[in-house]
């Protein structure tokens, strides 16, 4: 540790509001790694929609919106804090009982900060990021058994884009609604991280994916594996929808729409071989709808709420990341001194934009940033 910097770059988030709460440092304390942990030097952070979410103080669960941030955990976010769940980089230094062979080793971070052991429950969840400093600097300290070792000839940038806070989330969604091979599965909001990740999550496990989307998606989504795309400003798009019969919705989308997906899910209950089910892991349309209980009780819905994942999805993802089976999808990188203009721009989406934007240090953007630069 003796020939590690004292201070990196590092984007801090000082407080809710706009990007201008984002402060860009360059004299930021390089940390070290306690007992069990690991000092990753990170080459590259995928953003997420959960970053601008906490920057804006969004996470909102009443309809006068009066709780700010992500507090399922308690009250854990402190500023000034460094956002970015998706992490990858090398190990550059090892806390007490870490084997030190692992310094070199390139992985990817399980972002969550776990309530406890437990493989299949995490009804606590927090994350790198919130809870703890995550990914938007030049180095980062974390568990080591959280730092997955991933080889291969996946770029830092293209590993990035499989990180856990899509794919874990994506993962738990179909896991919680028992999804199964053969079925098919309409995707809201298939265009952005989680929703791409569904839809290949989908063809994983035997299932077939339908995907809800603003116009001008259809190539990108058809090219990750859609069996069909449904043009969701279109008024009679849940004509189109419920046209393939519709087993399960992965919804990430909520406000108006959610009964609309919940009433095709019932509207022949007699051909159906399982009940209906939604998983709903966002809310991008409105955290407040209003729906008819007599909608689910009568028709026997099944709705399962969703937050990150557990310890034993993450490990399956991890090893579907090792075989291949999983195909990034990267956007773009940009550097770590533009994150305040990716804020932006990943607000800002158009329909050209496909995949996950890709935040590179400064001091790695010549290795691992400039062949993706985002025009």
């Amino acid at each position: 540790m003796a020939d590690l910097p004292a201070t990196m770059q590092a984007a801090v988030l000082t407080g809710h509001g706009g990007p201008e709460m984002l402060d860009i440092r360059s004299d930021w304390p390089v940390p070290r790694p306690g007992p069990g942990e690991v000092l990753v030097r990170i080459t590259a952070t995928a953003k997420n929609n959960t970053d601008r979410k906490v920057r804006e103080g969004l996470y909102s669960t009443r309809d006068d919106a009066a709780v700010a941030s992500f507090a399922m955990a308690g009250d854990t976010l402190r500023f000034p804090r460094i956002q970015g769940a998706d992490v990858v980089g090398r190990v550059a230094a090892v806390g007490e009982g870490v084997d030190a062979a692992r310094i070199g080793e390139r992985g990817l971070l399980d972002f969550n900060i776990y309530p406890d052991a437990q493989p299949d429950l995490n009804l606590a969840p927090d994350y790198y990021g919130h809870g703890a400093d995550g990914g938007f600097a030049e180095y980062g300290v974390f568990p080591s058994d959280q730092f997955h070792a991933v080889a291969g000839a996946l770029t830092d940038a293209e590993l990035a884009t499989l990180g856990m806070c899509s794919w874990q989330t994506a993962l738990h969604m179909l896991t919680s609604a028992g999804v199964a091979e053969g079925e098919h599965v309409l995707v809201t909001g298939a265009s952005g991280g989680v929703g791409a990740a569904l839809i290949q999550l989908c063809r994983v496990l035997g299932a077939v994916p339908h995907a809800l989307a603003s116009p001008g998606k259809e190539a990108g989504l058809l090219g990750l594996g859609a069996a069909s795309v449904i043009d969701r400003s279109r008024s009679d798009w849940p004509d189109a929808a419920g046209s393939a019969g519709v087993d399960a919705v992965m919804d990430l989308v909520g406000g108006e729409m959610t009964p609309r997906l919940i009433e095709l899910m019932c509207r022949d209950l007699r051909a159906r071989r399982t009940p209906p089910r939604l998983s709903i892991a966002g809310a991008s349309a409105g955290a407040v709808t209003r729906i008819p209980w007599a909608l689910i009780y009568l028709n026997q819905v099944q709705i399962f709420g969703v937050s990150h994942g557990t310890r034993a999805e993450a490990g399956r993802l991890v090893g579907w990341i090792r075989e291949g089976r999983l195909r990034p999808i990267l956007a773009g990188t940009m550097r770590l001194s533009q994150l305040r203009e990716a804020e932006a721009r990943f607000a800002d989406r158009g329909a050209d934009f496909l995949g996950k934007l890709v935040i590179v240090p400064d001091s790695q953007w010549d290795q691992h940033g400039a062949a993706s630069a985002l025009a």
